[in-house]
Formats: structure tokens, sequence, C-alpha cells
């Protein structure tokens, strides 16, 4: 309901990009007389700063579509009152104020507010290595940092970048530099590269990485720059190894920007995001909270924690826009932290849950893995992916999924996601009716695959074991053929090829436990199933099969 024109609800938001932007738009949508001002401390109310990376490596030519709309639109077209350049410095909550610093004017300002919306977002962390600064070291966060970046590459010439960090941008940016023909070092303090997958899934990328030239560098710490006046010339790691470069983009991980909200005494969680309601409001109902700076559900554990994409800022700022303006609205909703990256010719993408993150949180959990197409085999293109299903054991509810091939991994990952958002479960998986056609899927889709996979593993037709599990005990059939095993040699098991189990099964003892062993983990099953229906008690598959298992050594 729109409030009376004589006496408009007055908005603040402050601070733009997904989250502010969104809120200040959608405000405008439920109120049409709110009188909606943004407090932006930078010079742009909105940009694409998920596309920084891709300008970089002139993948989007054009700097001007990064801009996602100006303050000339927002009044043009929905008469809200962008003012950037502000820095908001305080908020007095008994007085419903905010003041700060107009800073293209160097003069104070003080605003009142009947509805307060905060979305100041989240900052990089700045290494200490990064200190004195370096005109050639930099984040990549911001318009300015990326110009800042391109200036780099054009006016030094450079043909050697280090990047710090194998997040998801961190990859984004060293396959963008790749691309434009730099030599490249990924360093990353850690054991692996992305970190909601797990590990053998990572692996994956680490050797594509490698096969495209990059110089990998796993828990790997950077202790000072080699200094060339006011640039840098190499990074120094902590086992003495200096890597001499002409660029180095630091992407170490963010933290929220909570300072104006803690000050002024707004709740903060254990997470150290801003605590928030279903409706994003704050624990002052006049004061709403979006984006990076906040807490949300997750879908998987229930509990709240920082979850930075994009994705739930835009949504997170939504609700609390139209919240702010009208007093009801619907509910955020839980978050999976559903994401994707592509890495040069690969794509990975994950939601919910982990089995690295459910293992350390003590929480039972089974999973499985499998190898397909991403449509129909015969016909041409079909690029093969994994998916790995991650499940419970009592009922069967998905906990999380992870992807990596070709194309086609993010359909899968979003179907699955789709289905954890409503509780689903392997077995209603199993059942979804999705779209086949030779071009696009299989009439029994990589999705179907996975959750057979997981629901023969709960039912125990058989169960599987994990692609790092230890064989030692166990009678090890390995059914792949002779070239297969030349070329990955597993030492202690039994050959017998699929085709000729048939005939030779009674080579085996069905009084030892049994593991049956493929490529990929089909063929297995096969052999599995046949080896149970003629008495074997106990005959497990090794989910992932030798392509996975290859990744643990």
């Amino acid at each position: 309901m729109s409030s009376p024109a004589s006496n408009p609800l007055q908005i603040v938001v402050v601070g733009g990009v997904a989250g502010g932007a969104s809120a200040a738009a959608r405000a405008r949508r439920v109120d049409a007389t709110a009188k909606i001002t943004v407090l932006e401390q930078g010079s742009y109310v909105s940009f694409a700063n998920c596309g920084l990376p891709y300008h970089v490596g002139g993948e989007i030519a054009e700097r001007s579509r990064l801009l996602v709309t100006t303050a000339e639109l927002f009044w043009n077209r929905f008469r809200i009152d962008v003012r950037t350049g502000h820095s908001v410095t305080a908020i007095d909550r008994d007085r419903k104020t905010v003041s700060g610093i107009d800073r293209s004017r160097g003069e104070p300002f003080e605003l009142a507010y009947d509805r307060l919306i905060l979305s100041t977002g989240s900052e990089p962390i700045t290494p200490e290595f990064m200190r004195p600064e370096c005109r050639n070291v930099r984040h990549l966060w911001t318009l300015p940092d990326m110009d800042a970046i391109m200036t780099e590459l054009s006016a030094a010439e450079a043909r050697r970048a280090v990047v710090v960090g194998g997040g998801f941008v961190g990859l984004e940016v060293v396959e963008q530099l790749a691309n434009r023909g730099l030599s490249v070092a990924l360093v990353e303090r850690g054991d692996q590269v992305l970190k909601p997958l797990d590990r053998h899934f990572a692996e994956i990328i680490h050797r594509h990485l490698r096969d495209r030239g990059v110089a990998l560098h796993l828990s790997a710490d950077i202790v000072s720059l080699v200094r060339d006046g006011d640039r840098a010339a190499g990074v120094e790691l902590a086992d003495g190894q200096v890597l001499d470069t002409d660029l180095v983009i630091v992407g170490a991980g963010v933290r929220p920007r909570t300072g104006l909200a803690s000050e002024a005494g707004l709740a903060i969680g254990k997470t150290g995001g801003v605590v928030v309601d279903e409706f994003q409001r704050t624990s002052d109902e006049s004061i709403y909270a979006v984006g990076d700076m906040v807490e949300y559900t997750h879908g998987g554990l229930g509990e709240a924690m920082r979850i930075p994409l994009a994705g739930p800022a835009n949504r997170s700022g939504r609700i609390a826009g139209a919240h702010a303006a009208a007093g009801s609205s619907e509910p955020m909703g839980a978050v999976l932290g559903t994401s994707i990256v592509r890495v040069f010719e690969l794509t990975a993408a994950c939601t919910g849950l982990n089995e690295a993150f459910l293992s350390y949180r003590g929480i039972e959990h089974r999973s499985v893995i499998i190898e397909a197409a991403h449509h129909a085999g015969y016909f041409p293109g079909a690029e093969s992916m994994r998916l790995k299903l991650v499940y419970a054991p009592a009922d069967g509810r998905i906990l999380g999924a992870q992807g990596i091939g070709g194309e086609g991994v993010d359909k899968r990952i979003d179907v699955i996601a789709t289905a954890m958002h409503f509780g689903g479960t392997v077995y209603q998986l199993a059942q979804l009716d999705l779209a086949y056609a030779p071009p696009y899927g299989s009439a029994k889709d990589p999705v179907h695959m996975a959750a057979f996979a997981a629901i023969n593993d709960l039912d125990s037709r058989p169960s599987v074991v994990p692609p790092d599990f230890e064989l030692d005990g166990y009678q090890v059939v390995d059914v792949r053929t002779a070239g297969e095993r030349e070329r990955l040699p597993l030492d202690g098991a039994v050959s017998i090829p699929i085709d000729e189990l048939a005939d030779r099964w009674g080579e085996l003892d069905p009084d030892l436990p049994t593991i049956a062993v493929c490529h990929s983990g089909k063929r297995a099953h096969v052999a599995a199933c046949w080896l149970r229906g003629h008495g074997f008690a106990d005959v497990r598959n090794l989910t992932g099969g030798m392509s996975m298992r290859s990744l643990e050594s």
C-alpha cells in the first residue's frame, strides 16, 4: 500500500551494487510515493562486479557493459535519489538519522529515515605482504581496481602474473589472464582450490590448470614481495621460492563490512554477519540489512552463516525493499550456497554441503559419484561430466551435490539445488520428469543416474565405498579391460573383464568381503549385482571407479 503523498515514507538505503540497488528499486515498485534515497560511498551505484575478470581478459570488450544502472537512470525511471560519493559514518537510532561525509564537496550531511536499509557489503582481505602498497599489486573488487589492472596490463606490457587465492574469483582471473597470453602462477594457502568442492573433485581442476600451463602452488604462503621501487618484481613464498612477476592480483577472501551496523548496536551473529529475520530486519525493526554483510539461514544446516554470493544479495534486497515499503513481503528463504565457475574447458559447480564439512561437523552422510554424458551419447558433441550426490543415510535427504565437466553441469546442479530447496530426497530426485531430446539430455538424465546410484547404495543393491577406501583385506574384482588396467593399474585385484564375469565368477570366493571396481563405477555396479545374485554375501562397488581413485594418489 502506498503511503500518503503529503507524508511520504522516508526510505534510506546505504550502499548500492546488488543488494542496495535491488532494495531501492523494489521499494519504489511497491510504494510509488515513498521518498527513497540511496547513499553510495563509491562513484558507481550499481555495477556488475562478477563481470570484472571477464573485462580484464577481454571477453567482455566494452567497459560500459559492466555498468548495470546509473544515478541518472534511477532518477529518470524511478525517481530515486542516488547520491554517490556519500560515506555514511554513523546511525542515530533514537533520532532515526544517518550522518556522514559528502566526499565530493567535503561537507558533512545528515538524513532522516523512517526505514533504513543497510547494504554495506563486504571488503577484500588485505594480507600483510601488500603493505606498503605497490602499483602492480591489486585486488579485483571494484571498477577502479579493474581500471588499474587494465592500465598495468597495457602500459607495463605485463607478461607474467601471480594470482593469490584459489576461490571462484581467483580461478576466473587465472583463466582470463592466461587467455590474454600471460604466464600465470596461482598461489593458494590451502591444499586445494575451491573449498566448497571435495578434494577429489578439486584435484580434477588442479590437473586441468597444470595442463593449461598454470603454475599451481598449493599449501603455499607468501611472506613478502620482492620490491622494485613502488612496484613488485616478484613474490617470495614461505619455502624460499621466488615467483617473478609483472602483476599480482590478490583474492584472499572477504570480510563483511559490519562496522556501521555494529557501532549502531545492531546484533552481530556468530559467523560475523549482521543478524536478520526472514524479512531482512535487524535487531532494530526500522533497520534492514542485505547482502554480504548479513547471515542467512543455510538450507542444509538450518543455521545462520555468511554466504557472500550475488544471488542471495539480490534476493535479500528485493525482500527488504518490499517489506520496508509495505510492511509485508514473502520471506527470504534458506540459502544453499549454490555456485559455479568456468576454468578453461571445465565447469565446476556445487550446492549445499560437501563431505569435508559434514565430516568436520560429525553429520552422518553417504555419497555416490557417477560419470555420464551431458546429452545422448550417440548424438554428436556429447561431453562427459561427473556428479557427486551427498545424502543422509537415514532418509535419503539430499545434503549437497557437486558437478564437474563440460557442457550441462550448470543444469544438473540447478535441478538438484531446486530439489534441495523443497527438502527433496534421492528417491524423489529419481522421480523427476525432466525434458529429454538427444541434443539436450538422455532419457535417464545424469541427475537420475546419480539418484539411482544413491538409492542402490541406501538399499544395499549394492552399497558403495568411497574412492579412497582402504582395499586391504577385501577381495577386489577389477572388471576393466586389459588396456584400462595398464593405464591405471590396481595392485592386488583379481582381473575379470565384465563380459567374462558370467563365465568366470566361480573363480572368486563368495565368503570373502568383495569390492567390484571399474573405470567409473557403472560396470562395477553390474558386476556387484551379478555376484550378489550368486550368493556373495558382502559385495560393494567403488563409487567413481578408478578414474576418481587415481585422483587420490
